[in-house]
Parts: structure tokens; C-alpha cells; sequence
């Protein structure tokens, strides 16, 4: 690595229903760890998948969401989390949801941010929202160490949680524009890989191929078609017990639900132009041409 790089440093924590940002104070980089970014809903468990199929060399079955897990969400505590994940002896790959400044920064590390138009996300959310059953409201709001309001279930129709998602910045969430953002304005790092669920989706291939090269994994071309097959959506939806945490206890209907369709365009027979006009000013305004051209489209300007 060039010495002369002004590497990202952590200025502030961020605690809320879901993330506690002290665990990353805790934890120990390894040279060749993985970090997996997203605001959420943006593909997180795919690539999840697709880093587990080229570390396993397309190896079936694999624990992924215990293998890769969410290192800043506050359940379970950290005391029983972090000797977890230490304990780990695979190349680790774990996810995160903060934005660079509230998270710990390793120049050794790899970190994949993915990025999808928030209109696709918000769908997709609404949908993981929705079918959260009481054991996911009872994880975020009755277990030590909430900051914040409790979640709970929305009574609103997709449109209304739509707006609502806009006018209050990731509600009930946390911020979207300010997550996009902070990893927008570091893509110039030579650890950092900017990907796009539209790019997945139409190059799932040659994604998987670039996403090994940057993160210096070889290819077993003898299981290059396993490893494509093992990735596709409907490998994932018929196994996604294994990738989905706790085995989809959360959701109503399992593990299938949060795996829900991977489909994007679903709010273009919803929303107005007015409507659609809204979030596309307002990206513009918070993230800049550039970024908001890649947020929607997966393609650099």
C-alpha cells in the first residue's frame, strides 16, 4: 500500500434499535478479513453467498449466516459475539451496516460496499418490515442496550412507508443518504470495491469473477458453474435457511421470506412521477450527479 494514504478513522459511535458501532472497538483485524457494507437490502446476503461459494470453493451446505455475521447489530452482546468471531479460523467475511465514520477502519482489510436505487430498497424493506413476527420486535426492543424509540410494525401502506422512508431520512431506520455517502467518498481506496445489485443481476458472472480478483481469492475453474449456480436466486430462495440469521426465525414464513423476490423496478407501477420525482431530486441534493447516477443505474459517469 502506498504510505501516503489519509486512511478513513472512526470520530463518532452509533447505537440504535439494531447497531451498536462499540463492538467494532473490540475487534481484531485480521490481514486478509472481508467486510461486507450495505445500508441494508441492497444484496447483502448475496454477496454473503457469493464470497462463502469462492472461499469453499463451491463447497454446499455452509453455515453462511453464522459464518458471516453482522458484526455491529447488538444481539447478541458483544461479550458473546466477539470470541465468536475470533474463535473463526476460514477467511472471515462479516457485514456491517455503519457508515465509514462510526465504523474502525483497517488498511489491511477488504471492504465491498454494494449500492442499490432506494426505491429498490425500500420495497425490499417493507417486506422484511412487515413480516418481522414477535421474536424480531422482542430482539430489537425488549434486550438490554436499545437506544431509541421501539420498533414496530408498520401500519402504513407501501406508499405511505415510501414517503415517510424519504421525508425522515431511513425511517424507522437509520440514514440512508448519510450511509451511501461516507462510502461514495472513499471508492478511491485500494481496499474499497464500490458493487450494484442492478450489475449482479444483469452480470452475475462476471461480478463473481471481479470480486475475486479484488480480493486476491483464486478461482477452481472445475467448479466455476457450481459456484454460478450456488449463487443464483433460486439456489438461495431454496436454501435460505442457511443464509438467513437465526434460520429465518424472525420472519413469517422463514427463512424464504427475507429472501424475498430479487427483483428491482416493483415501485414503477406504484409510485407517481411526482412520486418517483421526489426521491430523484432529493438524491441528487444529498449525494451529487455522480452518486446518484451510480445509486440508480450501477454505472459510473
Amino acid at each position: 500500500m502506498p504510505d501516503d494514504i489519509s486512511w478513513p478513522e472512526k470520530t463518532r459511535e452509533m447505537q440504535n434499535n439494531h447497531m451498536d458501532s462499540t463492538f467494532w472497538n473490540e475487534f481484531a483485524f485480521r490481514d486478509d478479513d472481508i467486510i461486507i457494507s450495505t445500508w441494508a437490502k441492497a444484496g447483502t446476503t448475496w454477496v454473503q453467498q457469493i464470497l462463502s461459494q469462492l472461499i469453499f470453493n463451491a463447497e454446499e451446505g455452509l453455515p453462511v449466516a453464522d459464518m458471516s455475521p453482522w458484526i455491529d447489530l447488538r444481539v447478541p452482546p458483544k461479550e458473546v459475539k466477539i470470541p465468536e468471531v475470533e474463535a473463526q479460523t476460514h477467511r472471515r467475511f462479516i457485514k456491517t451496516h455503519l457508515p465509514v465514520d462510526a465504523l474502525v477502519f483497517s488498511p489491511e482489510a477488504k471492504y465491498i460496499y454494494i449500492g442499490r436505487d432506494g426505491r429498490d430498497v425500500v420495497w425490499s424493506l417493507y417486506n422484511h418490515h412487515i413480516n418481522a413476527n414477535d421474536f424480531w420486535y422482542e430482539a430489537l426492543n425488549e434486550t438490554p442496550g436499545r437506544v431509541g424509540p421501539p420498533m414496530g410494525k408498520p401500519v402504513d401502506t407501501i406508499e405511505q412507508y415510501y414517503h415517510d422512508w424519504l421525508d425522515k431520512d431511513g425511517f424507522p431506520f437509520w440514514s440512508f443518504w448519510e450511509n451511501v455517502r461516507t462510502w461514495w467518498e472513499i471508492q478511491h481506496l485500494p481496499n474499497v470495491k464500490l458493487i450494484h445489485f442492478s450489475a449482479l443481476k444483469e452480470d452475475m458472472a462476471g461480478e463473481i469473477r471481479s470480486i475475486a480478483d479484488f480480493i486476491d481469492q483464486p478461482i477452481d475453474e472445475s467448479n466455476w458453474e457450481k459456484i454460478l449456480h450456488h449463487c443464483s436466486f433460486d439456489y438461495m430462495k431454496e436454501n435460505a435457511t442457511t443464509s438467513v440469521p437465526l434460520g429465518g426465525a424472525f420472519w413469517d414464513g422463514g427463512a424464504e421470506t427475507f429472501v424475498h423476490k430479487g427483483t428491482n423496478g416493483r415501485w414503477k407501477d406504484v409510485l407517481s412521477e411526482e412520486d418517483c420525482a421526489k426521491y430523484e431530486t432529493m438524491a441528487v441534493n444529498e449525494l451529487g450527479e455522480d452518486c446518484a447516477h451510480w445509486l440508480k443505474t450501477g454505472s459510473f459517469l
